[in-house]
């Protein structure tokens, strides 16, 4: 007996990412992007999510529904929470829009974080995360040994890739420098540090580096930083996974600035 074509799992649109979830497709929506297609889970998502169907709709989307089951084949263990938009993918911006958009934070002591030699997507994705909870105004990558800014990085970013802007420039070391002259000053993360993490002083233009697990940063990078932190570990590890210890600077950074506007 042939088979039903109707029980056949639906095809993901070519040439777009998934993104999957609320909150990752509000800050879509709220960034301006339009998604091609949206995926809504048949049932009580429908009435759930009609605000969100409604938004995507008028900016000319697709809505398409489908059981929780194809839903659920797409994601891959994904908490999709019945709703999966197809959009562009996403361009990082080049070394003119930095200098550009740096120039306007200047005013409001930027945070911004470098991310040296960070190659695995989950890790990328993460620290994504952490950049936009912790308002961070920009991620910087170099061009080489660097995670692309793919599907994977959105889902796991969870709406971060859309808010953060990402920024891929072409020698590192150099940007580093230029930072250096524009006012930012550059905190490089690193276990055989002599300072610790809670010495730095965070409240003005402020950049601070991490680097690839194992390896670190590279050395041209670790030589253009201003000053160089550990975490104090005191338990049996030597180390933390690079989005975990990014979140926990990035929030030093955020704690010191609040209080400072306190």
């Amino acid at each position: 007996m042939a088979r039903d074509p109707r029980r056949r799992a639906p095809r993901q649109p070519d040439g777009l990412d998934a993104v999957y979830g609320v909150h990752a497709v509000t800050a879509l929506l709220e960034h301006g992007q339009s998604p091609s297609e949206l995926w809504v889970q048949q049932g009580e998502a429908t009435s759930r999510l009609a605000d969100l169907v409604a938004q995507a709709s008028e900016r000319g989307a697709v809505v398409r529904y489908h059981s929780r089951e194809a839903l659920d084949g797409l994601a891959q263990g994904v908490a999709h929470q019945g709703i999966v938009a197809f959009c562009a993918p996403l361009t990082p911006g080049n070394e003119e829009a930095l200098w550009r958009d740096l120039e306007r934070w200047m005013a409001s002591q930027p945070l911004l974080l470098i991310l040296d030699g960070v190659t695995d997507v989950h890790n990328f994705g993460a620290c994504l995360r952490s950049a936009d909870a912790a308002g961070v105004n920009g991620v910087i990558v170099p061009k080489d040994k660097a995670a692309p800014l793919n599907a994977t990085v959105r889902k796991v970013a969870c709406g971060a890739a859309e808010s953060v802007a990402v920024y891929r420039v072409t020698n590192l070391a150099r940007t580093m420098a230029r930072l250096k002259k524009t006012g930012v000053w550059i905190t490089g993360t690193t276990g055989d540090a002599d300072a610790s993490l809670y010495d730095g002083d965070y409240t003005g233009p402020t950049a601070m580096v991490m680097g690839a697990e194992g390896k670190g940063m590279r050395r041209l990078t670790r030589d253009a930083c201003d000053n160089l932190v550990k975490l104090p570990m005191v338990g049996a590890v030597s180390s933390l996974n690079v989005s975990v210890a990014t979140g926990v600077c990035l929030f030093e950074a955020l704690r010191q600035r609040q209080l400072a506007r306190a």
